[in-house]
């Protein structure tokens, strides 16, 4: 094939590169006059370049001949119109970035599709066709200047670009009669997580969804909300990029349309509903009501394991309590919840497990039980689910100052906001956080608080704030001049108010402490934008260096697979200043191999790491470098608002999402040496040792 792939090379006179250089699809007039000629590129695709790209999936079903070379020419043709409308003036605005997405959306899902051979059933490949058939079809409208879904009643297939890594990325939106961006009608908004299908990629999202009719919106409550459906970036329980996913396929939507902030509903069943119980219960402020079906909300007794005897790593269990919602359970006093499952289902234990910890908090929990049922609804349970979220939706959350009372709890930095609360700093990090209190009618803020260090209010809430027995000003503290107020814990546990120049001065972090979004773990970085940085020179140590090579490799294949999307990768000498600026720092190598990992390492924050050609220390231990390599996270020396992280992508691997979503937690804490394997033996390196930094990203230990 590689012979004949030469043979061919003159022919191919314009190649369009699709991830990464895994879906190659040529242009020109030649290379179009035959169904054969497109048929030999679509195998070549499959039997050159897709096994580097990963693995296909279980039980792949082989599509015909004819079949590949008639999906080839409707991408091709997709492809060509795309190709023409990228810079068309009228679509580098806002709104026509949009529609434009809403195209491109359609051939990523044929690309994921062909790249990664996902065909399970027959039925996919005539998937495929009908996805890219809709591709061209809206590509000629959008070519016409007259694009038809933007407004339509029912479900259509909306797209945006991540940017986390600039991917393009579907959801479903399904509208009611009467919507109008031009209306000043704000719609609530019912924002819906699917649960586990391993078998579902984008093109059977898409499948599933596009032209499905009104939904749920229509035959519950006719016209009465809008209904967003998340991809999520597909299995991950909505965790990491995938919860990103969920709020920024909600600002495309706001983006489109008039939506009620007050009124946004969450619900989700099986891993939607664990995705509902982790983003209702980190998030409580940004929804009217949140509805769990199923679903988890532990590690240890979702995957039947003893906390005791079958305990993880201290960094891991550490990092564990960032997901486990049963960590959370308090943040239900502040958002509606209704939980639901079958009577004969496994999964009715998350909803057993919350049940137990909120009459043990005192806090309010709806709970539905369908008799006899197992993972799936009843339709009287269904009924009262739904009426649920319509009671809360009519209601609305409170506004602006109208909540009176907070009961917040958090084991990270990264939610650490309800309201008009936010923490901002812990006493000892991942460590349980508590802020209980209420506004008084005479005018008084009283908190008191757990592991925090330094908080924020919003000074319009009231007059004087009493934390911990200490009463400062509140509503005229830094001089009016900012909109939120900065509370700082002293030595002595007493709290004082930070003035004008002091909280501008606390805000730019000059002591460069833990922060919300500057927080760890290493995977936290990739819930943001980020880029990868491969060194170009001669590393201290050819095994080491080969190790960074594989495991940037084994990054870009199991980002693709798994959260749908294409790493950005530059080398270390083109590394520019707007990228340091824009990005965290993924950096790959040693620091010889590196430049920028050479640059970045003597000014990390206290020096953690020293790494020559002979050794390895960090926090007082020492591993030769011959046959060890450093991973870690830490904010970016060159840009403090930002991570670098060095020699690791997400830190759970291709078996993990194999297995469960439950096992998607951060496996090396904050900073970790690894065992490099000898190449004849092959494996996986192995932790010699691992951490977490201190609130002042310092390591405590030894």
């Amino acid at each position: 094939m590689g012979k004949l792939w030469m043979e061919f090379w003159p022919e191919w006179h314009e190649v369009l590169l699709f991830g990464g250089g895994c879906i190659m699809l040529a242009q020109g007039a030649r290379c179009r006059r035959t169904v054969s000629v497109v048929l030999w590129l679509l195998v070549a695709i499959q039997t050159l370049v897709c096994p580097a790209a990963g693995p296909a999936q279980d039980a792949v079903f082989q599509p015909s001949e004819q079949q590949l070379a008639e999906a080839g020419m409707q991408l091709q043709e997709l492809q060509q119109t795309l190709a023409g409308l990228k810079n068309r003036s009228e679509l580098q605005t806002v709104q026509g970035g949009q529609l434009l997405a809403d195209v491109q959306v359609y051939e990523k899902a044929a690309v994921w599709m062909l790249r990664f051979r996902e065909y399970p059933k027959a039925g996919w490949v005539d998937q495929l066709r009908r996805v890219l058939s809709e591709g061209c079809r809206r590509a000629d409208r959008l070519s016409a200047g007259t694009p038809d879904w933007h407004l339509r009643t029912g479900t259509t297939i909306r797209g945006y670009v991540s940017a986390v890594d600039g991917s393009v990325q579907p959801y479903a939106l399904t509208l009611p009669e009467g919507v109008d961006p031009a209306v000043t009608r704000r719609w609530p908004v019912h924002v819906v997580l699917h649960g586990r299908a391993d078998q579902m990629n984008e093109v059977n999202f898409i499948e599933r969804m596009d032209g499905r009719g009104p939904g749920a919106s229509q035959t519950e409550r006719p016209g009465q909300w809008l209904q967003l459906d998340v991809y999520g970036r597909g299995n991950n329980a909505y965790r990491w990029s995938g919860e990103t996913d969920v709020f920024e396929a909600l600002a495309d939507l706001r983006g489109r349309f008039r939506i009620d902030e007050n009124r946004v509903v969450l619900h989700g069943f099986s891993m939607g509903g664990a995705g509902a119980w982790h983003l209702g219960l980190h998030h409580p402020d940004q929804w009217c009501s949140v509805g769990a079906g199923a679903g988890f909300v532990d590690f240890y007794r979702y995957q039947k394991k003893d906390p005791e005897s079958d305990r993880l790593p201290a960094a891991q269990h550490t990092t564990l309590g960032i997901y486990d919602t049963v960590n959370y359970a308090l943040n239900a006093f502040n958002v509606p919840i209704v939980t639901y499952g079958g009577e004969k289902d496994p999964q009715l234990l998350a909803s057993t497990t919350m049940q137990s910890l909120a009459e043990s908090l005192q806090v309010p929990l709806k709970v539905l039980v369908g008799p006899g049922m197992g993972h799936e609804f009843d339709p009287e349970s269904r009924r009262q689910f739904m009426a649920f979220h319509l009671e809360k939706s009519l209601a609305g959350r409170p506004q602006s100052g109208q909540r009176k009372q907070i009961r917040f709890s958090t084991r990270t930095l990264r939610y650490g906001r309800c309201d008009w609360l936010r923490i901002e700093e812990q006493q000892d990090s991942y460590a349980a956080s508590k802020v209980e209190g209420e506004i008084l009618e005479s005018d008084v803020v009283r908190l008191k608080t757990e592991n925090v260090t330094l908080l924020r209010l919003s000074r319009d809430i009231a007059g004087t704030a009493e934390i911990d027995g200490t009463a400062m000003e509140l509503r005229g503290a830094a001089e009016g001049l900012l909109p939120d107020v900065w509370f700082q814990r002293q030595s002595d546990g007493s709290w004082s108010v930070l003035g004008y120049r002091e909280s501008r001065a606390v805000s730019r972090n000059p002591e460069l402490r833990k922060r919300p979004g500057l927080q760890g773990p290493i995977d936290d970085a990739f819930m943001g934008s980020f880029v990868c940085v491969r060194g170009t020179h001669p590393p201290l140590n050819a095994a080491a260096g080969a190790w960074s090579e594989q495991t940037l490799t084994q990054f870009q294949q199991e980002f693709a697979k798994w959260f749908r999307g294409e790493i950005r990768v530059v080398n270390d000498v083109d590394l520019t200043d707007q990228m340091v600026q824009d990005h965290h720092l993924i950096l790959f190598g040693d620091p010889g191999s590196n430049s920028v990992l050479a640059k970045v390492l003597p000014r990390l924050h206290g020096k953690p790491v020293q790494w020559s050609a002979e050794r390895i220390r960090v926090g007082g231990r020492e591993w030769a470098s011959a046959d060890h390599g450093v991973v870690l996270i830490h904010p970016n020396p060159l840009n403090s608002s930002k991570y670098v992280v060095l020699n690791s992508g997400h830190t759970f691997h291709d078996r993990d999402f194999r297995a469960s979503n439950a096992w998607l937690f951060p496996r090396l804490g904050d900073v970790a040496v690894l065992k490099i394997p000898v190449p004849a033996e092959g494996g996986d390196a192995a932790v010699e040792w691992s951490d977490v930094f201190d609130g002042r990203w310092e390591l405590t230990t030894k």
